[in-house]
C-alpha cells in the first residue's frame, strides 16, 4: 500500500457487507480476549484524509467531529480515581465551553490499547476495527434513561430538552502512531448507510449502527495525535432539526508505521450533553 499523497493515508476499514447474515455486536471485554463479531462484514482500502490540513475547523453539528488542546492535571489516565476526581471536572468544562451545553454528566471511560501485554496489565481493550457508531435513534434515549434510572423527576425533566452524547477521544502514551482513530465527515453518511445491530455484553444488551460502504463518504484522521489533544466526536443527538446525530467512527492499522512503533494507548469518554 502506498498513500496517495503525503497527508493521505491508505489503509483497510472494515464495513457491513450486507443484510444477508445475522447481525450481533460483541464488544471486547478487555484484558487481552479475542472478540469475534457476528455478520457479513468485509474489509476495503480507504483514502483517509489528514484533517489537519484539509479540515481546518470541522463542527460537531456539522462533520460531527473536532479536535482541541486540552492539557489535563491527570498524569497517569490508567488511576482510575483521578480520572475520575480530576479529568471529568476538566472535560465537563471543556465540553460546556466548546457547545454551549449547560450541563454534563460523564458515564463512562474505556481504555484501549493495540498491545496485548497492556491491554492485560491493565485491563485495557483492543482498538475498534469495526466502522461504527455507538447509539441508534432508540438506544441515545436508553443510555439516557439507564444513567437516570434512580432519578425518575430528574429524568422527567431531562427528557423534555435537548440532549447529545458526545465521545471525547485521547491518547494517554505517546502520540499516536498507529492505530489511529478514524472518522467520518456526518455529512457524506447517508441515513441508510448506518444499519442498528444488537449490543450484546455481560453488563447490558443495547443497540448500535455499523456501517456500509458508500464511495460518497469521506473520511479523516489525525496524524500523531499527542497527549494534550482531545478528539470529539458526537454519538447522538436528540434534536432532529438538521445539524449531525451520528458519527461513524473506527479504527486502522497504518501500513505506514514502523515495525517497532510503540503502541496505541487511548482513553474514550463518553458524556451526555444538556442543552
Amino acid at each position: 500500500m502506498t498513500q496517495s499523497t503525503p497527508q493521505t493515508l491508505r489503509a483497510e476499514l472494515k464495513f457491513l457487507a450486507d443484510l444477508n447474515a445475522p447481525l450481533v455486536y460483541l464488544p471486547s471485554k478487555g484484558g487481552g480476549d479475542q472478540t469475534e463479531h457476528v455478520g457479513n462484514y468485509r474489509t476495503r482500502e480507504m483514502e483517509i484524509h489528514d484533517a489537519r490540513e484539509h479540515l481546518p475547523a470541522p463542527d460537531l453539528d456539522a462533520q460531527g467531529f473536532m479536535l482541541l488542546t486540552q492539557r489535563s492535571a491527570v498524569s497517569d489516565f490508567y488511576d482510575v480515581e483521578a480520572v475520575r476526581s480530576t479529568y471529568h471536572a476538566e472535560l465537563g468544562e471543556l465540553l460546556k465551553r466548546v457547545t454551549g451545553a449547560q450541563r454534563v454528566d460523564v458515564f463512562d471511560d474505556t481504555r484501549r490499547s493495540s498491545s496485548v501485554a497492556k491491554q492485560r496489565q491493565h485491563g485495557a481493550r483492543d482498538p475498534a476495527n469495526i466502522v461504527h457508531n455507538d447509539y441508534t435513534h432508540e438506544s441515545g434515549k436508553k443510555r439516557l434513561a439507564d444513567f437516570f434510572a434512580d432519578s425518575p423527576d430528574e429524568l422527567h425533566r431531562l427528557k423534555r430538552q435537548r440532549f447529545a452524547i458526545v465521545n471525547a477521544w485521547r491518547s494517554i502514551g505517546g502520540p499516536i502512531v498507529d492505530h489511529p482513530l478514524v472518522v467520518c465527515d456526518a455529512r457524506t453518511v447517508r441515513e441508510q448507510d448506518l444499519v442498528a445491530v444488537e449490543r450484546r455484553d455481560e453488563k447490558r444488551n443495547g443497540e448500535l449502527q455499523v456501517a456500509l460502504h458508500d464511495p460518497g463518504q469521506r473520511w479523516y484522521y489525525y496524524p500523531r495525535m499527542q497527549r494534550d489533544e482531545v478528539l470529539l466526536f458526537k454519538t447522538y443527538d436528540s434534536a432532529v432539526d438538521g445539524r449531525t446525530r451520528f458519527t461513524p467512527h473506527s479504527s486502522c492499522k497504518d501500513p505506514r508505521a514502523p515495525a517497532d512503533a510503540p503502541a496505541r494507548e487511548s482513553l474514550e469518554t463518553r458524556c451526555l450533553l444538556f442543552f
